[in-house]
């Protein structure tokens, strides 16, 4: 009689818990539910925003007057030239950003030793800190003017090359020295997303690997590369978003001048951020519709771009899984 006394409010109690968990995984379901309705309806909520208020610049003979069709520019002869820079500047950083970024993550995760590669992971975790503007008038004071003979050398020798054509910046401000810039941005995000990448793969595998008498580098290509892809895929897309929508360094590195397809010479080679950023505060009329349906470009330069990289990632899951 008393052991069953003693066992119901066991019983009890225990309900009492199955219930509460039951109602805090309830709240915690609505509140992550709440929060990915909200971030959709920001997200429709801003491309609402740009298309509405591009529609005098993307249709001025239904959405403009008479006045501002006739001082407005072109819009595509304005935004492509835009959309280029931003493009070519993303392109360059991540070319010399992504083979770096991806041997500082294998040296800091499976070659250097622990009392090296601690202060080295701080250091690259400090480098996403620091404020573009930093970046920027580094690029500018600094890295301007030490780019200047690189572009003598690349125009002297590597001249029949578009990229590369037209007189050589004197100041060095460039598209590439953008590039340049946001690559260094760019490389601690990279770095970072790889390293905890690849200190994840199974070590089970990398001591088969090893024991199957592997060298170092051979046990990196059998298992750590092939577990780390979508990864690596991932941390790149990430970093080629920063890089599309960074403004200030962009905008204190480029100096202005006239659209050249040239990476050496002081062009228009204005970034959509950059160009934002500069005119924005002075604009109004079509010229503001100008340059929000510019940021309307971007934005789906970015969406798009997002979209490929989920393509890829569940591509290579979906081939993982077949294998």
């Amino acid at each position: 009689m008393t052991q069953t006394a003693s066992a119901e409010p066991k019983k009890g109690s225990a309900l009492k818990r199955s219930r509460g968990g039951a109602a805090g995984d309830k709240v915690f379901s609505n509140t992550a539910l709440a929060a990915g309705v909200i971030i959709l309806l920001v997200l429709a909520f801003v491309a609402i925003f740009l298309v509405t208020e591009s529609l005098p610049a993307l249709w001025p003979q239904v959405f403009s007057d008479h006045d501002s069709i006739e001082s407005a520019d072109t819009f595509g002869q304005y935004v492509l030239p835009l959309m280029g820079g931003t493009v070519l500047a993303s392109i360059i950083a991540l070319i010399l950003a992504t083979p770096v970024a991806v041997g500082i993550a294998l040296y800091i995760s499976h070659y250097a030793p622990r009392k090296i590669a601690t202060p080295v992971g701080y250091v690259i975790d400090l480098l996403a800190a620091i404020p573009s503007v930093v970046y920027g008038a580094w690029g500018m004071t600094f890295l301007a003017a030490s780019m200047v003979p690189i572009y003598g050398w690349l125009h002297n020798n590597l001249g029949f090359i578009p990229f590369f054509a037209g007189d050589p910046s004197t100041t060095g401000r460039t598209l590439l020295t953008s590039g340049v810039v946001l690559a260094v941005m760019i490389l601690p995000i990279i770095t970072s997303l790889c390293r905890e990448i690849f200190i994840q793969t199974p070590k089970l595998h990398e001591e088969a690997a090893l024991a199957l008498g592997a060298t170092r580098w051979e046990m990196i290509k059998m298992t750590v590369f092939p577990f780390a892809r979508a990864g690596i895929i991932s941390s790149v897309m990430l970093g080629l978003g920063r890089a599309l929508g960074e403004t200030m360094a962009v905008t204190l590195v480029l100096s202005p001048g006239v659209f050249s397809l040239s990476l050496i010479t002081s062009g228009r080679n204005a970034t959509i951020p950059s160009e934002i950023a500069l005119n924005f505060p002075e604009a109004f009329g079509m010229r503001q519709s100008e340059l929000i349906a510019a940021g309307l470009m971007l934005f789906i330069i970015t969406l798009v771009v997002n979209m490929i990289a989920r393509w890829i990632v569940s591509r290579h899951k979906e081939f993982s899984g077949a294998n």
